[in-house]
């Protein structure tokens, strides 16, 4: 990373892990903080501080803080819209630098960019049926921290997930779901099984509790993860998007300031 202040953790990384990411993934991790624009009369290019909405966060609290003002907008009704115009395209077109990692579900009323009112690269977003995480999943939740020291990962699950509802009636009932969305129902058995043994008055709201506590604990234990997360570099984080309200509830994870 070019930019001052980045953890210097990130240039220990080889060459061939940033390669074969940018390789897997099709993008690339920002090593310069400026864009540049050529001057009037067509001289050598100037480099400007990027559009951005504000210093990119480098701290898991500076990010997990960006994240929940931007949350506090969307219940307020007081969008900034960051990140959005075409300068900021032009910032990010050839390299970016997130600050968070979005791991949600594919449900259509649960945008992480609006919800938190975030940009054009701004996030690495994942999205799963009732965000179940698989090792293809699982890598592209760790690409952000390995490669680019992307310092906070929110696992987010939601109010009436129809994913979760339909993974629990079939295990209740004992039929499997259709297709691969047996794979989901399966990936949600251990979350169903202690919803099971909780005996709460809702327990397909508990199960998608349980579930996201779950896999962010997986994560923060995960064998390259943990070792970031122990230095204080990387946050994981659990937490609860309601439909009604818009309101993002942390469960575990939050970081310190």
């Amino acid at each position: 990373m070019g930019r001052v202040g980045q953890p210097q953790r990130r240039a220990v990384l080889t060459g061939g892990l940033m390669a074969t990411a940018a390789l897997l993934t099709g993008c690339s991790s920002k090593t310069d903080s400026a864009t540049t624009e050529r001057t009037a009369a067509a001289g050598p290019a100037v480099k400007t501080p990027s559009p951005a909405a504000g210093a990119r966060p480098d701290s898991p609290w500076a990010a997990f803080a960006r994240l929940m003002e931007g949350n506090e907008r969307w219940l307020d009704g007081k969008l900034r819209h960051p990140d959005r115009d075409p300068r900021r395209r032009e910032f990010v077109a050839d390299e970016q630098d997130p600050f968070g990692v979005i791991l949600s579900c594919i449900d259509s009323r649960v945008p992480p960019e609006l919800l938190f009112d975030t940009g054009l690269g701004d996030l690495f977003v994942m999205r799963t049926g009732g965000q179940v995480v698989e090792p293809v999943v699982t890598g592209s939740v760790e690409y952000g921290p390995l490669t680019s020291g992307t310092p906070l990962i929110v696992v987010l699950g939601h109010q009436r997930c129809g994913a979760v509802k339909a993974a629990y009636e079939a295990m209740r009932d004992g039929k499997e779901l259709p297709g691969n969305l047996q794979a989901i129902s399966e990936a949600l058995r251990p979350a169903y099984e202690a919803a099971v043994e909780e005996k709460a008055a809702d327990p397909v709201d508990a199960m998608i509790r349980i579930h996201v506590k779950q896999t962010s604990a997986g994560l923060r234990s995960n064998k390259s993860l943990a070792p970031l997360v122990k230095k204080g570099d990387l946050a994981v984080v659990s937490a609860y998007y309601s439909l009604d309200s818009g309101q993002v509830e942390v469960l575990t994870g939050a970081p310190s300031a």
